[in-house]
């Protein structure tokens, strides 16, 4: 799984330049999340997780604050999730995360993007369980046996614990994802998380060669510059 999600991460480090709408897609997701768990970070973890990634983005406190102070108002935009799969370039699984006030036109705007990179959207499952939807948390640290000791006893579902260069790297199911930042927070104190996100992560990797390159990036490019979209995931491994 390490592997995986290294392309990954180089990946999202490749692909952040592109994101040019960061603050209001950082705002929108912050905004659901509190009207979804509450606005208060410290009773929704999920929350809490997003700020300080936020933070780490550079994310203004005007934008977080401002995305807090709407969700905690009546009414307000009716954002809803949408998942979209399909396959791109060499035959590469992608899956497009959105939050949208208008599914049609987010539709649309996603199908055109596989299209002019000539690609193709599948239908919903088509690649996803070729993904496992993970919580991935790392801190500093080397004592993978303690964090497991702390995750067991809070009954945590734990798929991967790595302990590579100093941090340490914990993966488990979506659904674990408040229980297990919990329970290492309970176990060693107010810690400074490297990675505290939600992902999907490929079980395997396609290689995207030659030509296909160029149309890959094209089609992350256009992705990342939709308002609706935010998230995208991928199991390319892309040649030098």
């Amino acid at each position: 799984m390490g592997r995986a999600f290294q392309n990954r991460k180089e990946s999202m480090a490749k692909t952040a330049a592109a994101k040019t709408k960061v603050y209001s897609k950082y705002g929108r997701e912050i905004y659901v999340c509190a009207k979804q768990g509450g606005t208060d970070p410290n009773g929704n973890l999920t929350l809490r997780g997003l700020i300080e990634r936020a933070k780490k983005d550079q994310v203004p406190s005007h934008v977080i604050d401002k995305a807090l102070d709407k969700a905690s108002g009546v009414g307000g935009e009716d954002y809803s999730p949408a998942r979209y799969e399909g396959f791109g370039p060499g035959n590469c699984m992608v899956i497009v995360d959105c939050l949208t006030d208008n599914p049609n036109r987010t539709f649309g705007d996603v199908r055109a993007c596989f299209n002019k990179a000539k690609s193709k959207l599948g239908t919903p499952g088509s690649v996803s369980h070729m993904f496992d939807h993970c919580a991935i948390l790392a801190y500093a640290g080397d004592d993978e046996e303690a964090a497991l000791e702390a995750l067991m006893e809070a009954d945590v579902d734990v798929t991967d614990i790595e302990n590579e260069e100093g941090r340490i790297t914990v993966f488990a199911p979506h659904t674990e994802y408040a229980k297990a930042k919990q329970a290492l927070i309970d176990a060693f104190g107010e810690l400074e998380f490297e990675v505290d996100e939600i992902q999907f992560v490929p079980q395997t990797t396609t290689p995207v060669e030659g030509d296909d390159v160029a149309l890959f990036e094209k089609l992350l490019d256009a992705l990342n510059d939709l308002d609706d979209v935010q998230n995208v995931f991928h199991n390319a491994e892309v040649s030098a």
